[in-house]
């Protein structure tokens, strides 16, 4: 915004009929928002001319400024400090190269050959991104993981995090965004494996698709949790990315030719359908039916899926049938379209995650193309589990970006309520809340980290066995610690995360979220349980001394 005002000129429109008031050195013209402000007009007549930052950080956070900015900023205060202009750059003369030692070992992962440390990013307040972001050390990220995280952060700040209370609220995000996942190339990128760049008319700008990694699609699905939105986040990659993968990875070529590139660029939508009224965690024991037709050549399949993410505006379903016998192996996966007939969903109300379209489904006489079952019949468990670890680590990274929000908007709110004299940050018991979340949050992250890493060297087969109970473990500490740092975060913002909306909003929509993330994908009692029981069996395979 060019134009700049003095104090003066910001007082002489002190009436209802121009009404303009300052924010942070910057100049609005409210007159015709009077009629749209949730509090009233008289809440900010009285502020009329004059300086209103105290009020408006006391109701709310900066996600409303952001959302009106745009439209309501006439221009700043003359007083207001001007940004910073950039350093030259300085010229530093070469150091003599010295031969390394021969204990030297370069760090690499993913071939990102050796680690330097990166460009400072984002607020630099200390645990509220990784360590990385603060130009720490790190062997798994290098440039195009810089300018991803620039990419996505931009088109968050603006055109996702001003809107996501509004979305939230009408449990609904706008069909555009989905499709815009799909113009920017991000839904080639985040199914746990290389990046489609052959099924989609749209690739990410960013990242060449052959240097994709997974700590690429790591990185995505964490900057999009910033909106502090488990609806969103679910809503624009929870059901594609653990309903799409069974797909690429089991589905015949002429169906999956037929249908992928449609789901990655955004016209179309997937989710994955398991879940049952009376089977959850207990996967081999569901009774949706799937009988062969007498001809062969169709699935005619019947019964109910229950708690279904985005399954209301999906047009494929990537369902477990029941084909055989009892157990896992009767067990099969079918991708049945909505066109088919004999589909009927219906939203569920949740306690949390209100725009991701929680589903409960009916399938009644559906015929299904044998062509359409994705891997061998009475095979499908298999399937099912190859998809759960990374359904797992999209949980962890979603838990443990949401936990560092918490922490964030804790630390901000801190440095600025006064409680007895002085800020909250000031008292000792306030600092202690924090350092726990911190520590909880770190040490999860680190770990998550290493896992992405086996994930990137282990072949597939190697990764499910190996890794599925550390991942079990850690997707439980997530949680909990997901959990954790939405009570501390309440506690530390009191009644203002009790209420929706303003300066705890985000805490508040959080703390609803905890329970679709401490369940889904495995419950943490079942998943702790997992994590031994599964280590114990792969060490005892390869040859564990006891």
């Amino acid at each position: 915004m060019s134009k700049t005002f003095t104090q003066s000129d910001v007082s002489s429109h002190n009436k209802p009929d121009s009404l303009w008031i300052v924010v942070d050195g910057d100049v609005y013209d409210l007159t015709k928002f009077q009629d749209d402000h949730p509090g009233g007009k008289k809440i900010l007549q009285r502020v009329a001319g004059k300086d209103a930052s105290k009020q408006f950080w006391k109701y709310h956070n900066e996600g409303i400024l952001k959302k009106y900015q745009k439209q309501l900023q006439v221009g700043s205060l003359d007083t207001k400090p001007k940004p910073a202009a950039e350093p030259m750059p300085v010229a530093v003369p070469a150091k003599e190269t010295k031969k390394p030692s021969p204990k030297a070992v370069p760090s690499a992962a993913s071939g990102h050959g050796e680690s330097e440390a990166l460009e400072p990013f984002g607020a630099q307040i200390p645990f509220a991104d990784p360590g990385w972001y603060q130009s720490y050390h790190s062997p798994y990220f290098n440039e195009t993981h810089a300018a991803l995280r620039a990419e996505v952060r931009e088109w968050a700040e603006t055109a996702i995090e001003p809107n996501v209370t509004e979305w939230d609220e009408k449990k609904l995000v706008p069909a555009e965004i989905y499709k815009e996942m799909g113009r920017r190339g991000y839904l080639a990128g985040l199914l746990g494996m290389a990046y489609q760049k052959d099924y989609t008319e749209n690739v990410i700008k960013s990242v060449p698709a052959e240097k994709w990694d997974l700590f690429h699609e790591m990185l995505l699905t964490d900057e999009l949790s910033r909106s502090a939105s488990g609806g969103f986040v679910w809503n624009v990659i929870g059901g594609f990315g653990i309903g799409c993968p069974p797909l690429v990875k089991f589905g015949k070529k002429p169906l999956v030719d037929r249908i992928l590139p449609g789901i990655l660029n955004g016209d179309k939508r997937i989710c994955l359908a398991i879940t049952e009224p009376d089977a959850g965690s207990d996967v081999a024991n569901l009774t949706c039916e799937a009988k062969l037709s007498e001809d062969g050549k169709h699935y005619i399949v019947n019964g109910e899926k229950k708690w279904i993410t985005n399954g209301i505006w999906c047009d494929y379903f990537t369902t477990a049938v029941r084909t055989g016998g009892p157990g896992m192996n009767g067990v099969s996966l079918l991708l049945i379209e909505r066109d088919f007939g004999g589909v009927s969903t219906r939203r569920m109300d949740c306690q949390g995650v209100w725009s991701s379209g929680t589903t409960y489904i009916t399938f009644e006489d559906v015929k299904v193309p044998v062509e359409n079952l994705l891997g061998k019949e009475n095979q499908g468990f298999r399937c099912i589990m190859t998809n759960f670890n990374h359904e797992r680590i999209g949980i962890i990274i979603q838990c443990l970006r949401f936990s560092r929000v918490c922490y964030e908007e804790s630390v901000k709110y801190a440095n600025k309520r006064r409680t007895f004299g002085k800020k909250l940050m000031e008292h000792p018991v306030i600092r202690l809340k924090l350092a726990h979340m911190a520590r909880q949050i770190e040490a999860s992250y680190n770990w998550l980290e290493n896992l992405i890493y086996q994930c990137e060297k282990m072949g597939e087969t190697e990764a499910m066995l190996r890794l599925g109970g550390p991942i079990a473990g850690l997707k439980a500490q997530a949680t909990v610690t997901f959990e954790f740092c939405a009570r501390e975060a309440s506690q530390i913002f009191g009644g203002l995360s009790y209420s929706r909306g303003g300066q705890g909003g985000k805490v508040e929509r959080l703390y609803r979220d905890v329970r679709a993330y401490a369940i889904p994908g495995g419950s943490e009692e079942i998943m702790l349980d997992l994590s031994i029981r599964q280590s114990m069996r792969v060490a005892k395979a390869v040859g564990m001394k006891l």
